[in-house]
């Protein structure tokens, strides 16, 4: 058992007259201990500078207070926020949160999962490709992001309903020919995307790809849009959508007069906020927070009900969509 001070618990046990064992669950399990009792121990503590280390709390409770999070990369602009949900959501709640990066590869997930099970509460899992098996054939606590399994607790953010509502704009404007520029290959989301702008445009969906999450993968797709002749373009990913604006002012290419575009996400800090850009807003620190949330219910024991949500997003409509000509 360590301690971060010259002072040792059983100091403070003997300072305020009870056990060792009582002084250990009077610092970290208080709600076992009598009040008049806990404050003798709290304020032997204080006099003698004692604070309690964290490794001594996980052996007192059985719990580490530390969630890990796997992410496929640290590139993809629409995990940022989903972390950053999380990290305030576990701080909020008394706990660390380890973000592990898994490069998408089933193999790293399941090593990473057996290295770190012992060391941790409970896992988040960003995990958009790959077989579902590897989530249903573990004893942990885990909740999967963006993503739904059969058995496993899952929080979803609705971009293809979403993308619904934002296929029924275009035709509205009377749009009939849309391109929707997807991937990547094997993604669970990306069908259920398409899905949705086609039930909701109702009209012909001109479906590239599969293309990364990257800015040049945006702008080098432009030649092969420009020439499909749609009237309008929908990005799955903010960084494809800001190399797709790039291109087309490079060539010239007037948006929307020319051809609108829009985007199923609008991280505000890839710019397109400030581009007044029609997208859906995301919020994906809600996606992670509720994971959180999740996750620590199944660590105490609580089945997550419901076991599976669905984080709303909204249409914005912005200055890049427009009726065709």
């Amino acid at each position: 058992m360590r301690e971060d001070s010259m002072a040792r618990l059983a100091d403070v046990a003997r300072k305020a007259g009870v056990s060792v064992a009582t002084a250990s669950r009077a610092l970290v399990r208080p709600e076992m201990v009598a009040e008049r009792t806990r404050q003798r121990v709290r304020d032997a503590a204080i006099e003698l500078g004692f604070r309690y280390h964290p490794s001594a709390q996980a052996l007192a409770t059985g719990r580490s207070r530390l969630l890990a999070l796997l992410v496929p990369d640290l590139t993809n602009p629409f995990y940022a926020p989903i972390i950053a949900g999380a990290q305030r959501a576990a701080e909020e709640s008394g706990n660390d949160l380890l973000v592990v990066v898994t490069d998408e590869s089933p193999e790293r997930e399941r090593q990473l999962i057996d290295r770190l099970r012992d060391r941790v509460d409970g896992f988040l899992a960003i995990a958009p490709r790959g077989a579902g098996s590897l989530f249903t054939s573990l004893d942990v606590p885990l909740v999967l992001v963006d993503r739904r399994v059969r058995g496993v607790p899952s929080v979803v953010v609705d971009t293809p309903g979403g993308l619904a509502e934002l296929g029924a704009h275009l035709a509205e404007l009377g749009h009939r020919r849309v391109a929707y520029l997807g991937g990547p290959r094997g993604s669970w989301a990306d069908p259920r995307r398409l899905e949705g702008l086609q039930r909701g445009l109702a009209h012909e969906v001109v479906a590239f790809g599969p293309l990364p999450p990257t800015f040049e993968a945006g702008s080098d797709i432009v030649d092969e849009l420009l020439a499909s002749e749609c009237t309008a373009a929908v990005a799955y990913n903010s960084a494809l959508f800001l190399g797709l604006l790039y291109r087309l002012a490079q060539l010239g290419v007037q948006v929307p007069e020319a051809l609108s575009v829009c985007c199923a996400d609008n991280l505000a800090g890839l710019g397109l906020a400030v581009l007044e850009a029609t997208a859906l807003h995301v919020p994906a620190e809600d996606a992670g927070s509720s994971a959180v949330e999740m996750v620590l219910g199944a660590v105490e024991g609580r089945s997550p009900e419901p076991r599976h949500r669905s984080v709303p997003v909204q249409l914005v409509i912005g200055k890049t969509t427009a009726i065709p000509h």
